[in-house]
């Protein structure tokens, strides 16, 4: 428990009571693992028809975290299914990508995984906000009807406590030909040998998405499976599932604007995204090459 601390806390009407946004963005710069706790009434948020005004806490984990002009934080729920409290899971199984931004403004992506035929095409949907929910201010909805909604909106939690356990250890950065620009490839395959957890960093993940130039940007993941080439001196792993969203301050989801998959990345620079089109769930692997930094814990 003594790993994790708040880096930034905001009140319900998202005014920074504790910490910092510096303090939050230094830590994510180095890795960070990221945990959002929240507070809300379940008759305020679950269930608007119930007299059970009984405060609920939630503690989520955000496994992709954005660093955005190396001073705006962003983190998304990559592996989150939907859970109906208090008794299961959500009716349709989707993907749950819920993403907070450092000033609590909030958005959600849910990817269908049922097969079911999506009734309309994407585009703008309509704005108005769940009935009864004071609470919630939706900005704009997107791809209703499709079979990857989302959302941009603000929930008035009681609180927004942003937690990062910082215990990284940065051993390796190169350019996007691998060149490297600090640490050691040798000290990335010790750590590897022994056991230890990776994480990447890799810069302009999510440029192309828009025509025009996007924020710079860094986007963490936790690599999952590890491999090295003895001879060849070549590092290899696979990240866990990430979200990819275009660039921007605040970060969010618009159409057409995000997707989803796995990165295979290598110490030369070369790296392959396995995408995954949230409208149709047809895959395609893209190709190129990124400056990444590597993490050991």
């Amino acid at each position: 428990m003594s790993q994790w601390h708040c880096a930034l806390e905001l009140d319900d009407k998202r005014n920074i009571v504790a910490g910092s946004e510096e303090n939050l963005a230094d830590a994510i710069r180095r890795g960070a693992d990221l945990r959002i706790y929240t507070e809300f009434s379940h008759n305020e948020h679950i269930d608007v028809t119930s007299d059970r005004a009984e405060l609920i806490q939630e503690v989520a984990e955000f496994g992709v975290t954005y660093l955005i002009e190396d001073s705006w934080v962003a983190g998304i729920m990559s592996q989150r299914q939907p859970i109906e409290l208090p008794s299961g899971f959500g009716p349709r199984p989707s993907m749950s990508f819920f993403l907070y931004n450092q000033n609590g403004r909030q958005a959600i992506a849910r990817p269908f995984l049922d097969g079911v035929q999506p009734a309309d095409k994407p585009g703008p949907s309509s704005s108005a906000p769940p009935p009864g929910m004071s609470k919630y201010h939706l900005e704009d909805s997107w791809d209703e009807g499709t079979n990857a909604p989302c959302s941009n909106f603000v929930y008035d939690f009681e609180t927004f406590r942003y937690n990062v356990r910082d215990m990284w250890t940065e051993v390796l950065s190169h350019d996007e030909t691998g060149k490297v620009l600090s640490g050691s490839l040798d000290a990335l395959h010790a750590a590897f040998e022994n056991g230890c957890a990776v994480k990447a960093g890799v810069r302009g993940l999510c440029d192309g998405m828009e025509n025009r130039a996007g924020k710079t940007h860094e986007v963490f993941v936790n690599v999952g499976s590890c491999y090295y080439y003895t001879e060849e001196k070549l590092f290899i792993g696979g990240s866990h599932p990430l979200v990819r969203v275009k660039p921007r301050v605040p970060l969010r989801y618009e159409s057409l604007g995000w997707d989803f998959g796995w990165l295979m990345l290598r110490t030369d620079g070369h790296t392959v995204y396995r995408r995954c089109h949230p409208h149709t769930l047809v895959f395609n692997d893209i190709e190129s090459q990124y400056a990444i930094r590597w993490f050991v814990d």
